[in-house]
């Protein structure tokens, strides 16, 4: 499988195959023609609780992923659909936080890579 991950404010590329939002918000100030996203799974995003209490504080980032596993875990539906995307080309997943190393996508690729 081949999974990126890229912020939704970066230009879209031929390249990026499949463009997934897996944000549970739209990333503000982007229109739907420039993301160029190809579908948007908000169900597995993490929970506004989880994504208000983590606001992406670096320190608390092992525990993060730890809860968003935990709660990808009961969404079975939306990482499943998610997978079969991958197994059909490359996929890119799109997020909109500022840190490119702390945020839902990186989890996510890293999930799926060992899928």
């Amino acid at each position: 499988m081949n999974i990126r991950i890229k912020r939704a404010y970066e230009r879209p590329d031929k390249e990026d195959g499949t463009r997934i939002l897996v944000d549970r918000l739209w990333p503000r100030g982007l229109t739907k023609d420039k993301a160029k996203i190809d579908l948007w799974l908000k169900e597995v995003a993490p929970s506004t609780e989880l994504r208000k209490w983590f606001a992406h504080d670096p320190a608390k980032w092992p525990e993060f992923q730890t809860r968003y596993r935990k709660e990808l875990r009961k969404n079975k539906e939306q990482l499943s659909l998610l997978k079969h995307e991958a197994a059909r080309g490359t996929v890119t997943l799109i997020y909109g936080a500022r840190d490119q190393q702390h945020n839902e996508a990186a989890v996510l690729q890293k999930l799926l890579d060992k899928i």
